[in-house]
Order: structure tokens, then C-alpha cells, then sequence
């Protein structure tokens, strides 16, 4: 049972953003400090990957830990049957389905989730920036 009013969980929910959240400005901010350049939310692909670099064809994604599924388990005995959880598995789904996508047309895809970005900041960054060299 969700603490929230339905009306209130709307609201909620509406405030949080799917482009440029904190872990990707705190990754964008950082690869540019290294003078790593790149394009962001590259819309010429498959599921618009954070960070792109459409020469070398590779994709970064910055997976946001409770949209993307991170313990999917956890979640579904969080969450119960509902609509969150469709969301979510719809979510897992379409990001296999465009790693697939990009994959088949030559592209190296990395996928961080935002939890590694705020635990291991500097191994990440490290990770992203050895994968796009």
C-alpha cells in the first residue's frame, strides 16, 4: 500500500526527470574535466544513449537504480502487482531490446547503474572513461 494519495504520488512522480539527473551531470561534468567529449541523449539510436560517441559507435547508459530494475526481487516484494512494477519490467525489457538493437548495428554498450556512480564515483568514471578511449 503506497503512502502517498494517488493524486500526491502523481505529483511526486512527475518531478523526477528521465534526462540529466545528478548521476549523469556528476558523469557529464567529470569526462569533460577530462576532456573526454561526447554527446549526450544521442537521439540518432537506439534508446537515446546518455553519453555517445557515434565514430567509435559506443553507448553509455546511466541506469537509474529503481527505474531500471537494480534487485528487481527486492522490488517486486516492495512493490506487489501493480502498475509501478509493469513499469519498471517494461522499462528492463526495452533496455535489452535497444542494447540489442545497437549492438546488431556495431555499436559497444556500457551500462552504469547510478548506485556504482554514488558509491565508487572514481572507479565508474574510470570504467566510462577506459570503455569510450
Amino acid at each position: 500500500m503506497d503512502v502517498f494519495s494517488k493524486e500526491k504520488r502523481s505529483e511526486v512522480m512527475s518531478k523526477i526527470r528521465s534526462k540529466n539527473t545528478k548521476a549523469e551531470l556528476l558523469v557529464f561534468r567529470e569526462l569533460r574535466r577530462h576532456k573526454v567529449y561526447f554527446q549526450k541523449h544521442y537521439k540518432r539510436v537506439s534508446g537515446s544513449p546518455d553519453i555517445a560517441l557515434p565514430r567509435k559507435k559506443k553507448a553509455v547508459f546511466i541506469d537509474g537504480d529503481f527505474w531500471h530494475g537494480y534487485e528487481f526481487p527486492k522490488l517486486k516484494k516492495r512493490l506487489g502487482a501493480g502498475y509501478w512494477l509493469s513499469k519498471i519490467k517494461a522499462n528492463m525489457e526495452r533496455d535489452k531490446i535497444n542494447a540489442e538493437e545497437l549492438k546488431k548495428n556495431g555499436w559497444e554498450v556500457l551500462r552504469v547503474w547510478e548506485h556504482d556512480i554514488n558509491s565508487n564515483f572514481n572507479e565508474t568514471i574510470g570504467r566510462i572513461a577506459s570503455f569510450l578511449q
